[in-house]
């Protein structure tokens, strides 16, 4: 592998875990009390358990796309978001946080066993490269929103 090549996934690797200038998702939902998880203060349109639902279903889409000619992704916009406001148990609240992080890992052996800059047989041109970024983007924006919800919340921990 190029070095420079070897270089850019170092960086897409820091910045998928959360990268230098922000909170990472972890950190996000660090000591996150349950009961908090379906609370949606002073009129905001979703709640954490809504945000990292649809962390999970998004970076799992851009995962399978990337890697599976045949998958089907979910119908934008419904099928990315959760109708429930709050998980119905803890289990699927853990269930969520490991799946995320399982996905994420499994994206990141993907930037290490792809050639990143070839255009996705299946796609519209779109690269192994361009979905990193996407994810890391995508993921940082609502990452941010799961942080000022804990900050309206009381609950953040500055």
């Amino acid at each position: 592998m190029e070095k420079q090549t070897e270089i850019l996934i170092g960086e897409l690797k820091k910045l998928l875990n959360g990268g230098g200038a922000h909170v990472g998702f972890k950190d996000a939902v660090k000591e996150l009390p349950f009961s908090a998880l379906g609370e949606k203060p002073h009129g905001l349109p979703y709640s954490i358990w809504q945000l990292a639902s649809h962390i999970k279903i998004a970076q799992w889409d851009m995962l399978e796309f990337s890697k599976d000619g045949s998958h089907q992704s979910p119908k934008w916009p419904d099928d990315y978001w959760p109708k429930e406001t709050a998980p119905s148990n803890e289990q699927e609240w853990t269930d969520t946080l490991a799946a995320i992080d399982q996905d994420l890992e499994s994206f990141i052996n993907l930037l290490d066993s792809s050639d990143i800059y070839s255009a996705i047989p299946h796609g519209n041109g779109q690269t192994v490269l361009r979905e990193a970024f996407q994810i890391a983007d995508h993921n940082a924006y609502h990452i941010a929103e799961i942080v000022v919800i804990r900050r309206l919340l009381g609950i953040w921990k500055s």
